[in-house]
């Protein structure tokens, strides 16, 4: 049920269905299904911050080449 409400992690389980039988021997291995959704799709918070600042530098350099 859990896998379902989140699209990203049902869309990965999609693509990549060798998680299904991990998932199905010990419900444990959630959290580390889920570490590697929020890897694959760039959702931690660490990666957030990356794009931000790179945004910004891209934003900074389409600023300079105008002057």
């Amino acid at each position: 049920m859990a896998i379902k409400n989140k699209k990203n992690f049902y869309r990965y389980l999609m693509e990549n269905s060798f998680w299904i039988k991990d998932l199905n021997r010990d419900a444990n291995n959630f959290n580390k299904f889920g570490e590697y959704v929020k890897e694959k799709y760039r959702l931690r918070v660490s990666d957030k911050v990356s794009d931000a600042i790179d945004n910004v530098e891209l934003f900074s350099t389409v600023l300079d080449a105008l002057k």
